[in-house]
Order: structure tokens, then C-alpha cells, then sequence
């Protein structure tokens, strides 16, 4: 793993990248797309503040995706309605993206607001509709790529469920979903934001990411794509 301190106006980052396409990617440093989850406590206005500041410093371009709408995917898998999960989505979608703003203002960004990727600037994207339609497409067509995402959407939900609960097959079915709107900013990033490269940072990604970006699944990651797990020191890490 490597420390990455910048020029010191940023806090240090422990930046690994998930394979050596990848590291050429970061060393690029065209773009970066942070993933935020609305629902982890690890993206404080704090926190999304020292990785605005880190990608500012190394990247050209910065972005910061928040999978608003598809959240509600993974709260009907657990029992909520489909209206009390798509509020429960938005709502928090929308506290999300208010720390994302305020951390870029406080970094003195005019363009906060136009930073943020979420579902509404997404469904609109047309190169996004392809890609979601095509890893769909895959998902019904193709038994390993299926299973794989699958196996992931057991990870997200396993850390919503009671100690010691698994999902059964039909929580599954209805949270892979939230992957599945995921997926393209994966896969392609570079078409979507009119990039040359992107690099994908996220503090810990499933198994299956390192999969993907092996090589080991049926779908490749474009070649300007990149993920790298993008994180502060452990001393100052929470998981």
C-alpha cells in the first residue's frame, strides 16, 4: 500500500489500487469518482472534507457518486414498503448530498452542487441508460455473473441484518438491484463523465470488485477505468 501525503495541504491517504491497470489510472490522475454511501456514518462532513481535499490536489476533475434512489432496493429487502423506503432513500440521499456541497464550498468550490452524482443526474445520462441496461441484460443472461453479483449484494446486506442472520433468496433478488444501478460507475466511468480515465475510490470494496477488476468475470471494466481503495491512515480509519 502506499501513503499518499500531496503537498501537504491534504490529509495523508493510503491509496491501493485493485490491479496494476488500475495503478495506471491513478497515475493518470485525469478523474476521480468518490463513492458515498448515504447510509455509513463513515462519511461525515469531516470526512468527505479530507477526501475532497486529497482529489482536488491530485485530480484534474472530481466527482462524488451518491446511490440515492437505489437505495431503497436494499430497505425493501429488508421489510420496509416500497413509499417508506423510497422516502427513507431520498431523504437521507439528500442529507448526503448537503455534506458533500458543504465540503466543497469550505474548499472553496463554486461548483459543488453540479459535483454530485446521483440518481437524477444519472437516469438522464446516456451513457449511463446503456451500461444499467446492459449489466441487467447480463444479470438475466449470464449464471456466474449473476452469482457474483449476488455474493455481493449478500455482503451489503449482511451488515443490515441481526448478528447471525443471513438473507434468504428473495431479500437477495430484490437488493441486487442497488448493485446492479452501481455497476456502470464500475465498469465505465469515463463515458459517463466524458473522461479519458477514472479512477473509482471507495474505502472497502467487496470481494467481487476484485474480481472484476482481475479479469475473473464475464464483464471487463473499460480500459480508462479504474478503482483504487482510497482511505486515511488506519490510526485514523474507521470502518
Amino acid at each position: 500500500m502506499n501513503t499518499d501525503q500531496g503537498d501537504g495541504r491534504s490529509a495523508a491517504m493510503v491509496v491501493t489500487p485493485l490491479s496494476g491497470r488500475c495503478a495506471e489510472v491513478v497515475e493518470r490522475a485525469e478523474h476521480a469518482c468518490f463513492g458515498i454511501s448515504p447510509f455509513n456514518s463513515y462519511f461525515s462532513t469531516a470526512r468527505i472534507r479530507e477526501l475532497a481535499a486529497w482529489g482536488l490536489e491530485r485530480f484534474e476533475r472530481v466527482d462524488f457518486f451518491v446511490p440515492d434512489a437505489p437505495s431503497a432496493y436494499t430497505f425493501e429487502a429488508l421489510g420496509y414498503a416500497p413509499e417508506k423506503a423510497a422516502w427513507k432513500a431520498r431523504r437521507q440521499g439528500q442529507y448526503t448530498r448537503n455534506k458533500i456541497v458543504t465540503a466543497l464550498d469550505s474548499l472553496g468550490q463554486a461548483d459543488a452542487g453540479q459535483r454530485v452524482l446521483g440518481w437524477a443526474e444519472l437516469e438522464s445520462n446516456a451513457a449511463f441508460g446503456q451500461l444499467h441496461a446492459s449489466g441487467l441484460r447480463r444479470y438475466a443472461q449470464d449464471a456466474d455473473f449473476r452469482a457474483a453479483c449476488r455474493e455481493a449484494t449478500v455482503w451489503v446486506l449482511a451488515g443490515k441484518l441481526p448478528a447471525g442472520q443471513a438473507p434468504d433468496e428473495e431479500q437477495v433478488e430484490h437488493a441486487v438491484r442497488y448493485f446492479l444501478a452501481e455497476l456502470p460507475l464500475f465498469i465505465d466511468t469515463p463515458s459517463i463523465v466524458g473522461a479519458g480515465t477514472s479512477v473509482f475510490c471507495y474505502h472497502q470494496p467487496p470481494a467481487v470488485l476484485r474480481r472484476l477488476y482481475g479479469g475473473e468475470l464475464s464483464w471487463r471494466p473499460a480500459a480508462g477505468q479504474g478503482f483504487a481503495v482510497v482511505a486515511p491512515p488506519i490510526r485514523d480509519s474507521k470502518r
